[in-house]
């Protein structure tokens, strides 16, 4: 039987620690982001471009993934 806490970190081309962290600071910079967008909502002189500019970090951490960019390139 696979182990599940290795199995889609091993899909991705990462050890359980890259994993764990890359998966932890994408987490957090998602609630930060979000937070942002809530408060955006109600405020909207706040945070005018935050919920963006941290949606398009989240996009350039997935691409620049060395892991990711392997499996992205045998697929």
């Amino acid at each position: 039987m696979p182990n599940p806490f290795t199995q889609h970190p091993n899909a991705v081309n990462e050890t359980y620690r890259e994993h764990f962290g890359f998966a932890l600071r994408f987490g957090v910079k998602m609630l930060g982001g979000g937070l942002a967008a809530v408060i955006h909502a109600v405020l909207p002189f706040l945070f005018v471009t935050t919920a963006g500019r941290i949606n398009d970090e989240l996009q350039q951490m997935r691409q620049n993934s060395p892991g990711r960019r392997k499996v992205a390139r045998t697929a």
